[in-house]
């Protein structure tokens, strides 16, 4: 067989949503042996009421897709082994039930349990006070929330595309608009992808500018871990440059930011900033493994797309939130006006699109885990690691 399967989910602009679909070997045969599948449902009750999810299982990868709040990843599971982590938000929420405002503008927090999540697209810092040209022209004062507002939007399209030829790639593709009057008109086009039976995922976004006038872009990925991969003694492996810690609460752990310990109550999160090295060509990654090596998972990314790389510990206890985010960018998670004045905030022209590639890969053997760090130590071999006890202050917001 030859060509591409596509159906439609949802479409805003032909009036057409689909509440429960499913596609699988049954249905479209491809004679591969593995059992896959694609389906399609909608939550109901409680906050996440109206949630559209999409489940997306290769045959040994299996990831959950959430076209309602922004196309970020729920879950995943890859031969036994949970990917992702448990948050004390213990359901997927509604954007409709979340105030980005509420707590001083942490309202983001009340979604967040997501695997991987966007923080974008006009911002995806700390919350903190910006300033913004007005509809009469004139600059105005404004308050920015946490991490921005994709992660709260829902999609305006949702198609499934499967490779009728091998390696028969299942594609999830969505188109998510952050877009306002007299401000930014953002628009993200996601392709979610893997090939049956592999053990990866690739996420291809572009942001566009819609506008004519020029539009700032910021965006990050939240990757986050939790049991069985992070445990005590589990360990970061990136190629860097240089890594320093955000304040100095991190400052005092800074000689063992890579190393994590078991579930801690009372722990406080920890948060460093890396600058990574990598292939010549700009390509890199970074490994979060357990404690012997035996499984893990990495990030593959270009350093010309997304530059900086930021580390997120919070190892409190399980019930409150047992967790680390690996979190490549382009920019650091400081306050949007820092950013900009330290020249990390990207401008779109009108018209203009971004690019940010990203694969995630999961390793249930040694052996694999032990390959991927040998890459990074050859990408390693490009630059001196230099570990920072000071906080740097054209890195940090609180330096």
């Amino acid at each position: 067989m030859e060509g591409i399967y596509r159906f439609v989910l949802t479409d805003v602009e032909h009036a057409l949503w689909t509440e429960s679909w499913t596609v699988d070997e049954s249905t479209l045969p491809l004679g591969t042996g593995h059992t896959w599948r694609v389906q399609k449902t909608a939550l109901k009750g409680g906050l996440q009421d109206g949630v559209d999810l999409i489940e997306i299982d290769n045959g040994a990868l299996s990831v959950f897709v959430v076209p309602t709040r922004g196309m970020g990843i729920w879950k995943g599971l890859y031969r036994g082994i949970p990917l992702g982590w448990e948050s004390p938000v213990r359901d997927l929420v509604n954007p409709a039930f979340v105030d980005l405002n509420d707590r001083g503008g942490l309202g983001w927090l009340k979604g967040f349990n997501e695997w991987i999540v966007r923080c974008g697209l006009d911002s995806n810092g700390a919350p903190g006070s910006d300033v913004v040209i007005d509809n009469n022209g004139n600059e105005a004062e404004v308050f920015v929330p946490l991490h921005g507002k994709i992660a709260n939007l829902p999609a305006r399209h949702v198609e499934v595309q499967i490779d009728l030829s091998p390696p028969h790639r299942i594609t999830v593709l969505g188109i998510v608009d952050e877009t306002m009057m007299f401000g930014p008109a953002l628009r993200l086009t996601t392709a979610l992808s893997t090939t049956l039976g592999s053990n990866s995922l690739t996420i291809a976004d572009q942001v566009t500018n819609l506008n004519d006038k020029p539009a700032e872009l910021q965006l990050l990925y939240h990757c986050n871990y939790g049991a069985p991969i992070l445990e005590a003694g589990a360990s970061l492996v990136a190629p860097f440059k240089t890594v320093s810690p955000r304040d100095p609460h991190a400052q005092r752990d800074i000689e063992t930011c890579d190393q994590f310990c078991g579930p801690t109550p009372g722990y406080v999160e920890q948060v460093y900033f890396f600058e990574l090295t990598g292939k010549r060509g700009g390509q890199t990654a970074v490994l979060l493994k357990n404690a012997d090596g035996s499984m893990g998972s990495s990030l593959h990314f270009s350093r010309k797309q997304m530059p900086y790389f930021t580390l997120w510990k919070n190892t409190a206890s399980l019930r409150d939130g047992y967790v680390t985010g690996l979190e490549p960018a382009t920019n650091y998670p400081n306050p949007k006006r820092f950013e900009r004045d330290a020249g990390r905030v990207i401008s779109l022209n009108g018209g203009e699109t971004h690019h940010c590639d990203l694969a995630i890969a999961v390793h249930d053997t040694k052996r694999d885990v032990q390959n991927i760090e040998r890459k990074i130590a050859q990408m390693q071999k490009n630059a001196a690691p230099k570990v920072s006890k000071k906080i740097l202050s054209r890195l940090s917001s609180v330096g």
